[in-house]
């Protein structure tokens, strides 16, 4: 039965979660970290390529590996772990936070002074690209294959098409072929890859697997079972063109059209999203809106990097632990933090935090955002209030690679309501 009162509870126990429970547990904080899988680690358990911690460990590790860095050092610590357990209710009380849980003990209650959403993100399905046709049989989203093929040992496919270009379906695609499938070829109705460049050149070219741009899937046949796709150019606004149509015989559709934070508690709490990312908006702590819930890793935007996916973890952790650590034994109900805002120009899609408590700027800020479209040798101007306090030149930017940027703004004199603007801008 979990009864205790913690001082910080994590929901999530992927990457982002672990090093955010981990963090927490090094500040001192009693912690319960709630995963509703029966084993930690997320989505990478069953990411068996390499390509993780190369940022953090200075090594190329698999996703299980990476995970182990972290899950290792749990039998050291003082977390309280609650796996296969779903959390069904949080209510916010002047002493903390009320959290139903439910596993197979049955429901139970405990309390926490602060709160770390780490519920990662989803995959967009079949149904949200709104393609025509019947909900066949063969139809699996790119994480779901791969789960199939590395946990179950099951081949999903014979012959299949890949609809989206993002990193999870460059992997899948490579995957498929190695496990001895046909990859017809991804297809992706952008005009450039949504994945990494490496990923387009060890996924697909160097295993001979096209990429066809400015294409997408329209209709689906098949009574049961998947059979073949109708396959149509794309114009400048992404609409089907009359006439070029052209059916493909598959027994398989992998989707891989991106990935959407897992945010349903967050909304229920009341916390303010960013329509942007499709995460709250928070501080540089990684503090949501809402006094004493922090968010982090893929929950608060989708990272290129699980390297930085845990990075926020930790802030989060820390900063968690330290606020309750902090607090008197009534929480003041959305007391007022002294925020400076974080803007940007129309080149820039997002930008992480989205505001700055300017109480706490002894250590530097990590800001992360991307590109709204690809761009040459471009200038970053950060101005405060319109005067500029940093500048960087980029070589490249895209879309899909996000950029990490660490300020350090100690002496800047920012005030409560003060702006800080990022101008990016492309050099001809």
């Amino acid at each position: 039965m979990i009864t205790t009162d913690y001082d910080v509870a994590v929901i999530g126990a992927g990457p982002a979660g672990l090093a955010a429970a981990l963090a927490a547990d090094e500040r001192g904080a009693k912690t319960l970290l709630i995963e509703r899988e029966s084993k930690l680690g997320g989505m990478l358990k069953q990411c068996i390529h390499d390509g993780f911690g190369f940022e953090r460990f200075g090594e190329k590790l698999s996703g299980p590996e990476y995970v182990h860095r972290f899950t290792s050092q749990i039998p050291d610590s003082g977390i309280k772990i609650a796996a296969l357990t779903f959390v069904t209710r949080i209510e916010k009380k002047i002493t903390g936070f009320h959290l139903t849980l439910v596993n197979r003990e049955g429901v139970n209650k405990t309390t926490c002074r602060s709160l770390v959403l780490a519920c990662g993100s989803r995959e967009r399905t079949f149904r949200q690209v709104g393609i025509h046709g019947r909900y066949s049989a063969g139809i699996f989203t790119a994480g779901t294959a791969q789960y199939y093929i590395n946990i179950l040992g099951k081949m999903p496919a014979k012959r299949c098409v890949i609809l989206g270009s993002d990193d999870a379906g460059l992997i899948i695609a490579r995957r498929l072929k190695i496990e001895g499938a046909e990859v017809i070829g991804v297809f992706e109705e952008r005009p450039a890859a949504a994945g990494q460049i490496r990923n387009v050149c060890q996924c697909l070219e160097d295993y001979d697997i096209p990429l066809y741009t400015n294409k997408t899937i329209t209709r689906v046949f098949g009574e049961g079972h998947l059979n073949s796709v109708e396959i149509s150019s794309v114009n400048e606004n992404m609409l089907p063109v009359s006439g070029t149509e052209k059916i493909i015989d598959c027994d398989t559709i992998i989707v891989s059209a991106g990935l959407v934070p897992e945010n349903e508690l967050a909304e229920k709490l009341g916390i303010t999203l960013d329509s942007s990312t499709k995460g709250p908006i928070t501080d540089q702590n990684c503090m949501t809106m809402t006094d004493g819930i922090f968010c982090c890793g893929n929950a608060l935007h989708v990272n290129t990097f699980v390297d930085y996916v845990s990075e926020s973890g930790e802030i989060a952790g820390q900063a968690a632990a330290n606020w309750s650590a902090e607090q008197p034994i009534y929480i003041p109900q959305n007391s007022e933090r002294s925020l400076a805002m974080i803007t940007s120009n129309n080149n820039i899609s997002y930008i992480v935090p989205q505001m700055l408590n300017v109480n706490e700027l002894n250590n530097p800020v990590i800001f992360n955002f991307r590109s709204k479209n690809e761009m040459g040798k471009s200038l970053l101007l950060v101005e405060l209030d319109g005067i500029e306090i940093f500048r960087k030149f980029y070589q490249q930017l895209r879309p899909q690679e996000m950029e990490r940027l660490e300020l350090d703004l100690k002496n800047k004199f920012i005030n409560k309501g003060s702006v800080i603007n990022f101008l990016l801008k492309e050099i001809k």
